[in-house]
């Protein structure tokens, strides 16, 4: 039996589809049934509805440890892909509630288990930081502690250091980091607002970049490696650094939408991170920028994908063809 947390998320459901297509037996854990249609829209869309019942959804929380005995109960393999995604730093506490404390829960479960091997899903966020001599980021990239990082970047490199504290325990494991991710069917979360804003006319760009990859790319890295003998090891998983400029552009152009015109320049940025801080604190609203969140999109850090490719010759989909995919989902 395989487990898969996060089962209601965009690579927790990709994942599900891939594995119902290939008869694994599987097991998904949710918290409500309204985010269970999320997944089950997924396997509609890709006409594949009729492997939706195959899937043995269980109630559970990843912080309620009751719920999760049953959820363990006769499983052999485990994929971590639960996780909450947050730049807000009024947020701080519930990230590491669910990324830190909900993936020791995980372990604990794996070990007492006696699971044969944990994937676990972090991101390009927990990678290190450049030294002075580095040009690029690798999985051997040092994390340094005194260095700026967004409360969710901490609480995915806390939750890898769970990972690994399991492995020291004897279990074996795998992390993978994706860069953004895109894919179909979560339009209005994550990686998805890239698309629903876009449609709508975004106004703006910047000059920074970051690394970008497509759903099925990670899923299928994911199933290979749990496949593998290869334990112990971390991957960067992502298919191209590209500039946020560009993605943008070509977003717009495969959704027919209004190209953005406007670079919003470090100065904007500054501005508008201290008014959204401002607006949020006197209405009580989300934040939508924050000052690291500000910074990032105009940082360029370079990041390397040699190691999935030599373990795995893996080869991936260009981003052109995950935005065409995804958009001609999305009309």
């Amino acid at each position: 039996m395989i487990l898969v947390t996060g089962g209601t998320g965009l690579v927790g459901a990709h994942l599900l589809l891939h594995l119902t297509e290939n008869e694994a037996n599987v097991r998904a854990i949710y918290r409500d049934c309204g985010a269970i249609e999320k997944t089950k829209a997924l396997f509609n869309l890709y006409q594949k509805g009729r492997l939706f019942s195959n899937i043995d959804w269980v109630l559970a929380d990843i912080n309620d440890v009751p719920s999760l005995e049953i959820a363990f109960d006769d499983v052999d393999y485990v994929y971590h892909c639960a996780g909450l995604i947050s730049y807000d730093p009024n947020d701080e506490n519930l990230l590491r509630k669910v990324n830190i404390e909900g993936t020791a829960n995980i372990v604990n479960f794996c070990i007492d288990y006696k699971i044969k091997k944990l994937c676990h899903v972090s991101s390009i966020a927990a990678l290190g930081n450049l030294a002075p001599h580095e040009t690029i980021i690798t999985e051997e990239t040092e994390w340094n502690p005194e260095a700026p990082h967004s409360d969710y970047a901490i609480s995915k490199h806390g939750a890898e250091m769970e990972v690994w504290r399991g492995q020291q325990e004897g279990l074996n494991v795998i992390i993978v980091n994706p860069g953004v991710i895109f894919g179909a069917g979560f339009w209005n979360q994550g990686s998805g607002e890239f698309f629903s804003k876009i449609k709508k006319g975004f106004p703006f760009y910047t000059k920074g970049s970051t690394a970008y990859i497509g759903v099925t790319d990670v899923v299928k890295t994911m199933i290979q490696l749990m496949h593998s003998d290869i334990a112990g090891e971390r991957f960067v998983v992502i298919s191209e650094n590209l500039p946020f400029k560009k993605v943008i552009l070509e977003i717009a152009e495969k959704l027919h939408a209004k190209k953005p015109a406007m670079e919003a320049k470090p100065w904007l940025l500054n501005i508008a991170w201290r008014l959204d801080w401002l607006f949020s604190t006197l209405f009580r609203t989300k934040r939508k920028l924050s000052r690291y969140s500000a910074n990032s999109l105009t940082s360029s850090d370079l990041i390397s994908n040699q190691k999935i490719k030599n373990a795995l010759e893996f080869e991936f989909q260009s981003i052109d063809d995950v935005i065409q995919e995804v958009a001609y989902l999305g009309r």
